[in-house]
């Protein structure tokens, strides 16, 4: 009966596996799937299908390297229990956001005397409080918000963060903080003097321009004619009407959204490590990092975690812990199968620094396989999306790769399906038109979707 049953279960999770997997198409602005800009994330239909398929509800439905939490807010919304882990604040701030149950009346009422709040203080002497904003900020974290943000920004969201720490409800708090985040963490770069944060990128603006038309510095690149210097001049914007307009946006679009129909769990937990019992959870859905920093989440995330509290020092301390670092300190090298050794291997000869990179990540990825194969229940799947890197001009094979790590810990690989990336809705480290010299563009176009199988 057993044996029945896993065959059953292997041939539902195949027929998903070679199905409809770009969802290039489908709708992502529901509930709160927007709430934030997060690169790379999957769209929520790719969750959606495996949770439906394979799961009933009030069963528990785990990704264990959450980023924004696409997977737990649809495991919600399809019924079932989400868990969601993470080591980013930010990614655990907007994964608290979009799963939590809050009356948006109350967060209306909340978000007007919060401007008009903001408002006195600007008015009154809005640069003092930023002056005793950053008394309490080490010399480095000062220096990077000096050069990321101009004085009158800095001024605006000093008095913006002091409102909202104010706030006693934390998931009304939380919801304030996200907004926060979300005008400077943005495509074009928000309210920084930085363009394209969302895509982990960042650059500095060699012009600036005042929301009152003042030229902040680059005066001497004005009128040269050149097409690089228009692209990165930025006029900036007022950071408290920014805020005002997303608030209010929010409001609009969040009043009578689909809202989760369970409880979702957050924790802060590594991958590698999940507080989580054995053999307790349905399915997992999840997309590891890239290899490598590939995707840098933390370059983009500090440049809101600082007006948090959060050190520079201390944010880079936990980069260094995020899987798919370059640093081989601390590191826990694994014994790799045969395949991924000698990926490694070769990666190593043209360059010792990235091979011990992805020895790393692929030793990471082993500790967190474990963890998954631990946690799932018996004739449970996981389903893990990875995306392929260069090194060196050699190709990763990250999806071989990773299937044959799971094979080597337990797991039955079911099949592994490929999906195109819509590059600019996947929010990517690059743009939509394709070109043959960019390693970026080469390694980011499609991406494997492994089915793995708990016997």
């Amino acid at each position: 009966m057993k044996q029945s049953l896993d065959k059953t279960n292997e041939k539902k999770l195949h027929e998903l596996l070679s199905g409809e997997l770009n969802f290039h198409d489908g709708e992502d602005e529901y509930a709160l799937h927007n709430f934030h800009p997060f690169p790379a994330k999957f769209p929520p239909q790719l969750p959606h299908k495996f949770i439906m398929a394979l799961t009933a509800p009030d069963d528990f439905v785990l990704d264990p390297m959450m980023g924004s939490g696409t997977t737990v807010l649809e495991a919600g919304l399809c019924g079932r229990h989400g868990i969601g882990c993470d080591i980013d604040p930010l990614s655990i701030l907007i994964s608290q956001i979009k799963t939590a149950d809050m009356n948006m009346d109350e967060v209306e009422k909340h978000g007007i005397r919060l401007l008009d709040n903001t408002r006195k203080i600007l008015n009154n002497n809005g640069s003092k409080l930023l002056e005793g904003y950053k008394a309490d900020l080490d010399e480095k974290t000062v220096g990077f918000i000096d050069y990321w943000f101009a004085f009158e920004t800095q001024t605006e969201l000093a008095a913006l963060i002091s409102e909202i720490n104010k706030i006693e409800n934390i998931l009304i708090k939380n919801f304030f903080k996200g907004i926060f985040s979300g005008i400077i963490i943005t495509k074009s770069g928000g309210v920084s003097l930085s363009f394209d944060l969302a895509h982990t990128r960042p650059h500095r603006a060699k012009i600036a321009i005042s929301k009152n038309g003042e030229i902040l510095f680059g005066k001497e690149l004005i009128g040269n004619g050149s097409p690089r210097t228009k692209m990165l001049t930025k006029k900036l914007r007022s950071a408290l009407t920014v805020f005002e307009k997303r608030f209010q946006q929010n409001v609009k679009n969040l009043t009578g959204r689909k809202t989760a129909k369970t409880v979702s769990e957050i924790k802060y937990s590594e991958a590698r490590k999940l507080d989580i019992p054995d053999s307790s959870i349905d399915l997992i859905v999840t997309s590891p990092p890239y290899a490598s920093n590939a995707i840098d989440y933390m370059r983009a995330h500090k440049f809101s975690l600082v007006w948090f509290g959060y050190k520079i020092d201390e944010l880079s301390r936990m980069r260094k812990k995020y899987i798919g670092g370059e640093s081989a300190q601390d590191a826990e090298f694994e014994q790799l199968p045969c395949y991924a050794e000698n990926i490694v291997s070769d990666i190593s000869a043209k360059d010792r620094k990235k091979g011990i990179a992805i020895r790393r990540y692929y030793s990471e990825m082993k500790q967190a396989l474990k963890e998954m194969f631990r946690v799932l229940k018996m004739n449970s799947s996981a389903i893990v999306v990875v995306g392929n890197s260069l090194m060196r001009d050699m190709d990763t094979e990250t999806g071989k790769c990773i299937a044959e790590i799971g094979e080597h810990i337990g797991f039955k690989v079911i099949k592994i399906g490929i999906r195109d990336l819509d590059r600019n809705r996947r929010m990517l480290p690059a743009g939509r038109l394709i070109n043959p010299e960019s390693q970026i563009q080469q390694r980011m176009h499609q991406e494997y979707v492994i089915g793995f199988h708990k016997q």
